[in-house]
């Protein structure tokens, strides 16, 4: 398996959506027009004060609309969540604007 590759228990969106959930990154983060947010709470925040811990792109094998990519996030105050979107003409403008602007990004 090349470095690029999933093990086979983590190529659909579900199984890594579960192994995050397992790993803490139990919250649903959701963007608004004023930044990173999640369910039942009034935090915000902004670009500066979000890591990206790891992140998955998914990608359908004829249907461009199913192409996804996961985010597992933390928060300045160490908050841990992840966060959805499509990927290419599909993507939320929101979401592409403020990942555009976090500067702290880790693939592993």
């Amino acid at each position: 398996m090349n470095k690029n590759q999933l093990p086979d228990d983590m190529t659909t969106l579900m199984a890594c959506l579960e192994k995050a959930r397992e790993d803490g990154f139990v919250l649903d983060f959701t963007i608004t027009k004023t930044g990173l947010t999640f369910p039942d709470t009034e935090n915000m925040y902004s670009p500066e004060k979000i890591k990206v811990n790891n992140f998955y792109r998914f990608e359908g094998a004829s249907d461009p609309s199913e192409n996804a990519i996961l985010y597992l996030l933390e928060t300045s105050d160490g908050k841990k969540g992840t966060l959805t979107d499509a990927y290419g003409p599909y993507a939320n403008p929101l979401i592409t604007a403020f990942m555009d602007h976090v500067t702290e990004i880790e693939k592993k």
